[in-house]
């Protein structure tokens, strides 16, 4: 029997909706915690829209479709964030995802998995600081979570070789691939594709080539995604806070020192396709 039977997922935004989603369709119970209400109230509008939208292309089956409008619940009081695995995709803040584990370790079984669906911070500062460190592992979905295969399943010195499992086959479950690595700045992906990012970034600061010259380039060489157009679709806000966060865990090497033009994007709310506005106009 699969050890995993019921999925919490704390934080209902793009990436926590999104998770949710996969979550239920899986055939997983779905708890799907949000404290903004009009941020739970959109989550559970998208959700339902996407479901109905697999089913139009053909993609998942009625019945399907309602087994995991079944399979979910949707709340904003923390004591019914109980299940066998807790996935956090709140606020980029270790303080507040110390915390919430926290919390929630205070109402769970001590077996209970807590996944941080982190970008880039470090799953170990984290796991130091929960009861059971050993419970404590990374669960790095990619955005949109219900399209992109790959999981990052990044694990510490702390976490054991049964969390580890567990969380391996439930991605499989999921129908994603995951792929193991130990906790370190960036992890695998996000390491890899800083100089993607920073680079082009570069280039347009220095007025080397404009950005759809840059974008046209890099999907011509083979990227399904230019860097700008792929910056936006991430949001702004998120890919320079990973950068960010890099630069700093690895000790600020120049080669990865973030974008001025970025932040000033963050600065002025253009973060991109969810703002209507980045690199690109939305509108």
């Amino acid at each position: 029997m699969n050890p995993v039977q019921r999925i919490c997922i704390c934080g209902a935004g793009t990436m926590g909706n999104g998770i949710a989603q996969v979550s239920a369709l899986s055939g997983f119970y779905t708890i799907l915690y949000e404290l903004n209400e009009v941020v739970l109230e959109k989550a559970k509008s998208t959700i339902i829209k996407n479901l109905e939208i697999l089913v139009e292309k053909g993609k998942i089956t009625v019945e399907k479709q309602q087994a995991a409008l079944q399979n979910i619940s949707f709340t904003k009081d923390l004591v019914e964030c109980m299940g066998d695995v807790i996935i956090e995709a709140i606020i980029e803040d270790p303080g507040a995802k110390i915390s919430l584990f926290n919390k929630l370790s205070e109402i769970n079984q001590s077996e209970t998995i807590f996944a941080s669906n982190t970008s880039s911070l470090s799953i170990t500062q984290i796991a130091k600081e929960i009861k059971n460190p050993e419970r404590v592992i990374g669960m790095h979905f990619f955005n949109p979570a219900p399209l992109m295969k790959l999981v990052e399943v990044i694990k510490t010195n702390y976490t054991n070789e049964n969390t580890t499992r567990i969380i391996a086959a439930l991605v499989k479950a999921m129908g994603k691939t995951p792929v193991t690595c130990k906790d370190s700045p960036g992890f695998i992906v996000n390491r890899v594709a800083r100089p993607y990012y920073i680079e082009s970034l570069r280039l347009l600061e220095k007025d080397i080539a404009d950005l759809t010259t840059i974008d046209s380039l890099m999907e011509s060489s083979g990227f399904k995604m230019g860097p700008f157009k792929l910056m936006d679709l991430i949001g702004n806000d998120i890919n320079y806070a990973v950068s960010c966060s890099v630069f700093e865990q690895l000790g600020k090497p120049e080669r990865l020192r973030p974008s001025a033009m970025q932040k000033e994007k963050v600065e002025k709310g253009e973060l991109g396709k969810k703002t209507g506005k980045g690199y690109y106009d939305y509108s």
